[in-house]
């Protein structure tokens, strides 16, 4: 039976952006759910961890989304995107195609938490080729690269899996490989393992 004193951690974030923030509404939502001696965590995921009554859990989230919060679940799901900054605006920098690579993809469960990043330029600021998934926009196309590990002794660089690829192509391939990860990646394996287990030509078809 839920009780009001039962929590559940949820993680969230300003969207997708010119840089990740938070404005004064939200700030202002956000604490009316933590006390005095509460502290967020801030993630390398560009998210914070808050923990709410899981009784009102999805009253919380409307009140959230209302001020522009977007809200993730916490564990083995495809965390939200991790991008740049945006520095030279929305359409040069392919925003668009970064939020609907978050809507489409952020919180499908997955075997192991997933991490995606995007970039809008080749500078690379979102980090895409340490990531399990990155993207990074190259003139008015796309890069895809995969495999990459950001962290510890065997950390990677990912590898280019597909370059100059439309918009659509770049949807159809994250799908097919986040796809196949969730039904033959085996529980709690990460995708970095996943990915030297099975192989490219594996998750790809």
């Amino acid at each position: 039976m839920e009780t009001e004193d039962k929590k559940i951690k949820i993680a969230i974030n300003g969207g997708i952006g010119f840089g990740a923030k938070l404005d004064a509404r939200q700030l202002v939502t956000i604490s009316k759910y933590m006390n005095a001696d509460d502290e967020l965590e801030l993630t390398t995921f560009q998210q914070l961890y808050i923990e709410i009554p899981e009784n009102r859990k999805e009253e919380i989230i409307e009140e959230f989304e209302r001020v522009g919060l977007s809200c993730y679940p916490v564990g083995n799901f495809v965390k939200s995107l991790r991008t740049c900054n945006f520095c030279k605006g929305e359409e040069r920098e392919g925003m668009p195609v970064a939020k609907e690579l978050n809507r489409r993809f952020a919180g499908k469960p997955v075997p192991f938490t997933l991490k995606m990043a995007y970039t809008g330029c080749p500078i690379g600021c979102g980090e895409p080729m340490v990531s399990d998934i990155g993207v990074m926009k190259f003139k008015d196309h796309y890069n895809l690269y995969v495999g990459g590990k950001g962290k510890g002794m065997d950390a990677e660089v990912g590898s280019l899996l597909k370059e100059n690829i439309t918009p659509e192509e770049l949807y159809d391939t994250v799908e097919k490989i986040i796809d196949t990860y969730s039904k033959m990646g085996k529980k709690r394996e990460t995708f970095f393992k996943f990915w030297k287990r099975i192989g490219k030509e594996e998750v790809t078809g």
